[in-house]
């Protein structure tokens, strides 16, 4: 069993809160972008994509956040609910913001990069008088992620989002999600994301990204010290990524874990870190052991980084099992 208590009154298994956008990921792949002639529209976005594998694998989900009042906007809005996902707290914008698009390169498995497009987004334009407090309070579990503390006032949203959350009893969850081309400085993201991690009970990044968070500490790049810092706020689970190395979840009794690593036919690496965070949160919520969990969340990202879009491979809890299967059974190899 993991430290996790969820309410189970609440009618709603999982919200998140943040960026909702479009992925345009290139169709002629291992090439640069600058010979790419087409790509495939998904919807995108970390917390967005995150939220899609929840309702993949069978949880109640919905969403707080605000979509442009053009094509693109309704069709990510159309998207989420045909995915089951609640909508009736994503507003649209009025004031001529757009939709924020991210080209996607995919020079090899391992060489891929975003050209994003996030001037005057959307996503970003969310309110705090927008966010409903009686929404937030139904959810077992808020999720908040990095991008959206960029800006105000999406800041501010995310923030009282926070507050609500604590106030009704929610496990907060902070997916890091560090994109620097959405801030101004790395001082400015550090300041604003310590203070939303002081909040949280389940913090997951990188260890770049919590490095990032550490620059007025000094290079700490110490896994376990990185942890301890956020014991002594709210944090129950600190889980620290390690690309092809796997994971490490630190929890405050003072235990760690390593994370299982499974092969993939690696197609791009980006979408990884989603779905890992969905199938090891879904894990969490079933009661499982936190080793469990993650192996569970390892699994699903390798059948994603396997996989063109991000959003639409989000697998079903018995794709994760099969998978894990077949590996077991070496029917899957890494490319």
């Amino acid at each position: 069993m993991n430290a996790l208590k969820f309410n189970e009154t609440k009618s709603m298994d999982f919200i998140a809160i943040g960026r909702l956008c479009i992925d345009l990921n290139a169709n002629e792949i291992n090439r640069p972008m600058e010979e790419t002639m087409t790509f495939t529209k998904y919807v995108g976005g970390s917390p967005a994509n995150i939220t899609i594998g929840m309702a993949r694998m069978g949880m109640k989900a919905g969403f707080i956040g605000k979509v442009a009042n053009d094509q693109m906007g309704r069709f990510i809005v159309d998207y989420l609910q045909k995915n089951q996902i609640d909508t009736s707290n994503v507003v649209t914008d009025q004031t001529g913001a757009l939709t924020g698009l991210a080209f996607t390169e995919i020079k090899s498995p391992t060489d891929c990069s975003i050209l994003m497009y996030r001037e005057n987004a959307a996503d970003l334009k969310l309110a705090p008088s927008e966010v409903l407090e009686e929404y937030v309070a139904q959810s077992k579990v808020v999720l908040i992620s990095g991008t959206a503390l960029a800006q105000s006032p999406s800041r501010e949203a995310v923030f009282l989002t926070l507050d609500y959350a604590r106030k009704h009893g929610a496990i907060i969850v902070f997916d890091i999600d560090y994109r620097p081309y959405t801030w101004t400085s790395r001082e400015e993201t550090a300041v604003y994301y310590n203070l939303a991690a002081e909040k949280c009970d389940v913090i997951i990044g990188t260890r770049e990204e919590f490095d990032m968070m550490e620059r007025f500490e000094g290079n700490v790049t110490n896994d376990g010290a990185t942890a301890g810092k956020w014991f002594d706020y709210q944090a129950q689970i600190v889980v620290i990524k390690h690309g092809k190395d796997g994971s490490i979840a630190y929890t405050k009794d003072g235990e760690s874990h390593k994370g299982a690593i499974f092969p993939a036919k690696v197609i791009k690496t980006f979408g990884a870190g989603d779905s890992y965070a969905a199938g090891f949160l879904y894990g969490l919520m079933q009661g499982w052991e936190i080793s469990e969990s993650m192996a569970f969340g390892g699994a699903a990202a390798s059948i994603v980084i396997s996989s063109h879009s991000c959003s639409d491979a989000m697998p079903t809890v018995d794709q994760v099992k099969t998978y894990i299967d077949r590996c077991n059974n070496g029917e899957i190899v890494s490319s």
